[in-house]
């Protein structure tokens, strides 16, 4: 281990969500440490906002982030030449610490070097062993020191199977409503303010589009002929994930102009203001169901899947309900219409009751504020009173740095402004 003040520090995430995550991590550890007048090095796999933040990339998230059992056989030359060279880059520069953020296929794997290593393992954002997988369990007893987890019902599930675990909160909850005003937004993507806004996402990997687009535009254009003979003008909004190559977004909105005719359709970069300002929503399984429910805004949760991945996940899987409102409610609060039950006209039969003032929108948004006040309940134990989900794992992992943390730890308690 080192024991230099200048730590070193491996964080990897492979998806849009944990590169989010990654990203606020590193900036709230560079101001820490910058408020001491201190520094630290930061290198791993990520994207661009965590290259952005201060990342020195080893791979890039965007060439790993693949999903299903079809997916992950086409790409595994690339995945496991992705993974070497993580491996090789935590054997020469050994980490004081190291940050795996969700992505398990790759990071448990990785954990299990890290710990043969000495390297302390700090693990956030669960992956959803609690659903599937459960054998793996032992792998994260075996060799993560600190499991951080985003929803409160996670840590008594690994409390049980003798995990250290702690809820620190969702970094989404956190965060501030996007200031940009319905009328910038739509000067910013030639829109109508004055129209009803429906928002579309598909997902963020580019087979998640692929699989997911289609029936949302579909579904869509029945909305839009709805509206017309009741004279309401719908205007659908396409975020588009930054973790997506300039290849693969022009590839998304070749589907979309091809999928999307007759609509006034319109691709995003920004998700936070669509979910902000769109009356209701189509949203596929994921981090973005979490984004829908904290903005309050009513939403339909869709996903298909390649037909052998969900003939496997049909065996594995054993939650009641696949939105995570839905599992964080104990209840559906949102309506889940997956594999043969996603259809347009299916879409168009739930999202509409959704979308006029009444009881099943009223309803709806009850739900959600509820979801909303338990990912933001503050915690006191674990010594991290009052901090966010991200101070709070910046706390845990200058504990962890070991000699390097002690030494951190000692110069930012002295510092001026230090609390």
């Amino acid at each position: 281990m080192h024991t230099t003040t200048v730590p070193t520090l491996f964080i990897s995430a492979g998806e849009a969500s944990g590169e989010h995550y990654g990203a606020l991590l590193i900036e709230a550890l560079k101001r820490r440490l910058a408020a001491a007048g201190l520094t630290a090095r930061f290198f791993g796999m990520g994207g661009p906002r965590m290259v952005e933040a201060g990342l020195e990339p080893v791979v890039r998230s965007e060439e790993m982030a693949v999903m299903g059992v079809t997916e992950v056989i086409r790409h595994m030359p690339r995945i496991y030449g992705g993974f070497r060279k993580l491996k090789q880059a935590i054997t020469e520069r050994k980490p004081d610490a190291a940050v795996l953020i969700d992505f398990p296929d790759v990071h448990l794997k990785l954990a299990h070097e890290l710990d043969r290593l000495g390297i302390p393992v700090i693990y956030f954002v669960s992956p959803q062993l609690w659903a599937w997988k459960k054998h793996r369990i032992q792998r994260v007893r075996k060799y993560v020191r600190r499991m951080l987890v985003i929803f409160p019902f996670e840590e008594g599930f690994y409390r049980e199977h003798g995990v250290r675990a702690e809820f620190v909160g969702h970094p989404l909850a956190e965060l501030a409503p996007p200031a940009i005003t319905r009328a910038q937004f739509a000067a910013e993507n030639d829109l109508n303010p004055a129209a009803t806004w429906i928002g579309l996402l598909p997902g963020s990997r580019l087979k998640e589009v692929r699989a997911n687009l289609p029936r949302m535009l579909e579904a869509a254009k029945g909305l839009a002929r709805a509206g017309a003979s009741a004279t309401e003008e719908y205007e659908f909004l396409l975020p588009v994930a930054p973790t997506l190559t300039p290849a693969q977004r022009s590839e998304v909105s070749g589907w979309a102009a091809d999928g999307g005719r007759g609509l006034m359709l319109r691709l995003v970069n920004d998700a936070r203001g669509a979910l902000k300002h769109a009356r209701a929503s189509v949203v596929a399984s994921g981090t973005a169901t979490v984004e829908a429910a904290l903005a309050g805004n009513p939403f339909v949760v869709v996903y298909r899947v390649s037909p052998l991945t969900y003939a496997v996940a049909k065996r594995v899987v054993r939650v009641p309900h696949v939105a995570m409102a839905n599992l964080i409610a104990g209840g559906r609060i949102v309506p889940e219409l997956i594999q043969n039950d996603f259809t347009a006209a299916n879409v168009v039969q739930e999202l509409g009751p959704l979308l006029p003032d009444g009881a099943p929108r009223q309803s709806m948004m009850e739900g959600l504020a509820a979801m909303r006040s338990a990912l933001t309940a503050r915690r006191d134990g674990g010594g991290h009173r009052g901090l966010g989900a991200i101070e709070r794992v910046v706390a845990i992992v200058l504990e962890e740095l070991g000699a390097a943390g002690a030494a951190l730890t000692g110069k930012i308690e002295a510092s001026p402004g230090s609390s």
